[in-house]
């Protein structure tokens, strides 16, 4: 009997130590998870009401593990004048944002990998100058394009601009040379880490301009090429509806 009721005492022991450490962990997800959501830089709030048609075309381009936008220059360059003085004669730019240690090494390494990822680091913008359509300059990466009205691409701008880190007059910060031959690197806005990432700051651009993505947990280039690629077949199938109607079908 006492070894009956011992034993309960033991089991009712451990049960209470299992659900503490359920409640401990799932706290732990939970401040994860809100951290997530407001890690700089913040996404812009779109604008509620679209009055103008989606004439807007950019492009979001994938290099394997890593998303970025392809924009106009001149408009972003209105915002961020010092790269008017840098990148003077482009029509296109593209911005990724990322790793500081990562992004801009030559040689990736394990222990780069793991700072990245484990622990929140300093974070760079990425800025290379376009010289022909970016599915060309970019022929080895998936690239999609991105329909938006002027006041989703106004919100984008702003978000993009904020995503610079900047001194008391309000200067972006030049670092190195870019990885490509007209490219450089600055300061970025926020610390990188794993549920901060390059691809989570595409997504937040994305939700900026007025998309229904999710912000979360898209972490990978995959998760936003995804979202994207649907987004534009959709697109077709309505504009081909549209114009079935039109033609009395």
């Amino acid at each position: 009997m006492l070894q009956n009721k011992s034993s309960h005492c033991s089991s009712a022991v451990r049960d209470n130590k299992k659900y503490c450490t359920m409640k401990l962990m799932f706290g732990v997800l939970v401040l994860l998870l809100v951290a997530a959501c407001s890690t700089k830089p913040y996404a812009v709030k779109p604008t509620e009401q679209i009055l103008s048609e989606k004439t807007n075309r950019i492009y979001v381009a994938s290099h394997e593990w890593h998303t970025g936008f392809v924009i106009p220059a001149d408009k972003i360059q209105a915002l961020v004048p010092a790269l008017k003085k840098r990148f003077d004669s482009t029509d296109l730019l593209e911005f990724g944002w990322g790793d500081k240690g990562f992004y801009q090494t030559r040689e990736i390494t394990t222990g780069l990998v793991f700072s990245a990822m484990l622990w929140p680091t300093e974070s760079v913008v990425h800025v290379v100058a376009i010289s022909k359509d970016p599915r060309r300059f970019f022929s080895r990466s998936q690239v999609e394009p991105v329909h938006l009205s002027d006041e989703e691409y106004d919100s984008l701008l702003k978000y993009i601009s904020s995503s610079f880190r900047r001194t008391e007059k309000n200067e972006i910060i030049e670092l190195e040379k870019g990885l490509y031959d007209d490219s450089q690197f600055y300061a970025g806005e926020g610390d990188y880490f794993w549920m901060n990432t390059c691809n989570k700051w595409t997504a937040k651009g994305l939700k900026s301009a007025g998309m229904d993505i999710g912000t979360t947990f898209t972490l990978t280039a995959g998760g936003v090429m995804d979202y994207l690629h649907l987004q534009n077949k959709a697109r077709i199938y309505a504009r081909n509806d549209s114009s079935k109607v039109k033609d009395g079908n």
